[in-house]
């Protein structure tokens, strides 16, 4: 019976447990995959604490890459031996994971598997945040909060290479990474706002691109220009508090969105359109993929330790 992580409650690292796992045959529409490597990323934490409810015991993880063992009995698009990466498909810290073919996309041959895995749900979601939540043109100026965390890295990079002039904020030890990814400045979470007024000669940026919530997310507003942009895609630091709709009035009829993944690759079209984007960034030398570290797959608590710790660099990786 093949390894997995699962969860058993909802609450901290230690409620997941490295067990056998019973994964079954693949169905219509669905692949068995022999998983490579599975990404780690917030929104793993997000299941184990039941911030996103599931139905305990399940086995964690929505991203990796790896192999196909066995194709559903009406597949017709994956073949046994076809090197695949997926997201959004919950049980995926496993030595094999049952995939729906709709969330599954091939891997090009330039494109290492560790790399696809890596980068699939974080590229993606700075592909459609910035191509599609706000569409950054040349000379854009933007602010990315944790920029060089594992989707601010990639949204830093992209943004950059779309013309847009990137503010960015980090801890100080990361303010070396975030130049090296691209960012024009960088600033501290204790005065970015100032910093950002300072930078843009008062008038703000068009769009500000924030994964951390409730630390930020005041500032975000009060850095954005008049009609700009506030895409809160994430909550590191914890949820953001009840928000009166007068206070996007005051900030300068700004926009407010709370965007997720799912929503912006509903259709096979869209899916593939984006991580061939992506897989063409990487190809092209566009996105440098940043594996922080890799762990074995039994110490999936521990990548979850270090990740919430918010002092990590680049993608955290489960192998089997």
């Amino acid at each position: 019976m093949p390894k997995g992580v699962q969860v058993v409650r909802p609450g901290g690292p230690e409620v997941m447990s490295y067990t056998d796992v019973e994964v079954r045959r693949p169905g219509e529409g669905e692949v068995l995959v022999d998983v490579s490597v599975a990404g780690v990323n917030f929104i793993d934490i997000y299941y184990r604490t039941g911030s996103y409810p599931v139905d305990v015991p399940f086995t964690n993880g929505v991203e990796g890459a790896g192999v196909v063992a066995e194709v559903g009995p009406d597949v017709t698009e994956f073949a046994v031996g076809d090197r695949v990466a997926w997201t959004m498909t919950l049980g995926s810290y496993a030595e094999q994971v049952v995939v729906p073919t709709a969330h599954a996309v091939k891997v090009p041959d330039d494109v290492e598997l560790a790399d696809a895995a890596a980068a699939l749900l974080q590229g993606m979601t700075a592909h459609y945040l910035l191509h599609s939540v706000y569409a950054v043109q040349p000379g854009d100026a933007v602010l990315i909060h944790a920029a060089a965390g594992g989707t601010g890295g990639m949204l830093t990079q992209w943004a950059r290479h779309l013309g847009a002039t990137v503010y960015a904020t980090t801890s100080p030890e990361k303010r070396q990474e975030a130049l090296d990814l691209g960012a024009t400045e960088v600033f501290g979470y204790d005065d970015f706002v100032d910093r950002v007024r300072e930078a843009t000669g008062g008038e703000g940026v068009a769009v500000v691109y924030d994964g951390v919530g409730r630390a930020t997310f005041d500032g975000s507003l009060q850095s954005l220009r008049t009609r700009g942009t506030l895409a809160l895609f994430g909550a590191s630091s914890g949820p953001v508090d009840p928000v009166d709709p007068q206070r996007l009035n005051a900030a300068g009829s700004v926009y407010l969105t709370r965007p997720m993944l799912k929503h912006f690759i509903a259709t096979r079209e869209e899916l593939d359109q984006r991580a061939a984007d992506l897989f063409a960034a990487i190809a092209a030398g566009h996105l440098r993929v940043r594996i922080g570290k890799r762990y074995p797959l039994a110490e999936a608590a521990q990548a979850h330790i270090d990740l919430a710790s918010r002092r990590t660099t680049g993608k955290l990786l489960l192998e089997p």
